[in-house]
């Protein structure tokens, strides 16, 4: 009979491309996970994997068997979330994987309010943006709070539940004691010296293509996707920055915030799950805290402009 765990392990090398990279993931050795890749290898009798210059690829017999994997693993969280349907409790543990600049409004309040209502749930929380999808179709995260801009097409993987949270609109950052409150067109900021995250990024392409929009191609002063450190900038007079509403901490100090008049830049925050048959309570209680916290934040006032 076939090992589930060395279903899942090739199915992870698979997906990372290499043995090292999978046994990073699952907090292996690299040995470790050879030896189930053999062992998996013998308990089928041909090869399952091939060099692929520094990395592996599937053979023909590894592509089938994986399909076939796939569908065993889903039927198990199938199977597990069926039972926790039945027994109608939270559980012990989730993991969720949340973008950096959710963390302020979204997901400390979130973890906080799920520290009160379930006490005994413990949610270990990986902040990233890199690849949130593709871990939780591997099963690494149970919940993910991600990001889509209104410009980029949906690319959820398959087998994958999404549910809207919040309309994150970017808003026009400048130090405390310059400008006003007025909403900003965006083709004013052609003469500022902007510091946007590079175009590589999400946001960085969403802030090109509404500055293309409003009639310019923004020639940065500063690339960078830390908002720390654009936030550094502005406040010392040296930037511009366009930043999502929910990034911002409220207590903000030495900045001034505006809307964008003209060719607003919007990301969409969501949730996502692995699709199962029944609604897993813990994953739900983690997704109505997400909510709660991201309709309150997004109310939140802005930080004042007069604040310094």
């Amino acid at each position: 009979m076939l090992d589930v765990r060395r279903l899942y392990m090739l199915k992870t090398v698979a997906a990372r491309g290499s043995i090292t990279a999978a046994a990073r993931s699952l907090s292996l050795t690299a040995g470790a996970v050879s030896q189930q890749l053999a062992a998996l290898r013998a308990d089928v009798g041909v090869d399952l994997l091939r060099p692929d210059g520094r990395t592996v690829a599937l053979t023909e017999a590894g592509r089938v068997l994986l399909e076939h994997a796939d569908r065993i693993l889903r039927a198990m969280e199938e199977a597990e979330s069926a039972i926790a349907a039945v027994k109608g409790t939270v559980g012990a543990t989730a993991t969720l994987a949340a973008l950096p600049s959710t963390v302020t409004r979204i997901v400390a309040p979130a973890l906080t309010a799920l520290a009160v209502r379930h006490p005994q749930l413990t949610v270990t929380c990986s902040l990233t943006d890199q690849a949130q999808l593709r871990e939780l179709a591997l099963g690494t995260v149970d919940v993910v709070l991600g990001q889509r801009y209104h410009h980029t097409p949906d690319a959820t993987p398959g087998g994958i539940d999404v549910s809207p949270l919040l309309d994150d609109p970017l808003l026009v950052v400048t130090a405390a004691d310059r400008g006003d409150d007025r909403p900003v067109a965006l083709r004013e900021l052609a003469a500022h010296d902007l510091a946007v995250p590079p175009p590589t990024t999400e946001c960085g392409q969403a802030v090109l293509q509404g500055c293309r929009r409003a009639g310019f191609t923004p020639v940065p002063r500063y690339l960078t996707a830390d908002i720390a450190a654009q936030l550094t900038l502005v406040r010392a007079g040296l930037a511009t920055a366009l930043v999502p509403r929910t990034a911002l901490d409220p207590d903000a100090s030495g900045i001034r915030t505006a809307p964008i008049a003209d060719h607003p830049i919007r990301r969409v925050l969501f949730a996502a799950t692995r699709h199962t048959g029944n609604a897993n309570p813990t994953t739900t209680a983690v997704i109505a805290a997400l909510r709660t916290a991201a309709q309150d934040g997004g109310r939140a006032a802005c930080p004042p402009p007069d604040r310094v």
